[in-house]
């Protein structure tokens, strides 16, 4: 089973992203999740970054909210997220097909 806590990252400091991610890890979960997607702010690079560097690689981190291109994807993915969670899914897989058509 894989567990996960979702910070609202965009109501939070960086010292309590910090806190929380070292709680997150403490308590034995899996991931530890950017954001719900709902609130004022989704995944951005700073917090991915802090995220990563505070508990990657032992635990994952998720992008969620705002992910909505392939570019973005990638730049998350580079930050560290090692899942994202984007309601634009498809949009961003056709876009790496055609990315990988012309490399081809």
């Amino acid at each position: 089973m894989c567990d996960k806590v979702i910070l609202e990252n965009c109501y939070l400091s960086d010292d309590e992203k910090i806190r929380s991610c070292k709680l997150v890890e403490e308590a034995g979960v899996d991931y530890v999740k950017t954001s719900t997607g709902f609130g004022t702010g989704g995944a951005t690079i700073h917090d991915v970054e802090l995220m990563y560097e505070t508990v990657g690689p032992r635990l994952g981190v998720k992008a969620a909210g705002g992910v909505r291109s392939l570019e973005a994807a990638l730049d998350v993915i580079r930050a560290g997220a090692t899942r994202i969670g984007a309601t634009a899914t498809e949009k961003i897989m056709e876009s790496w097909v055609k990315s990988q058509a012309k490399t081809s």
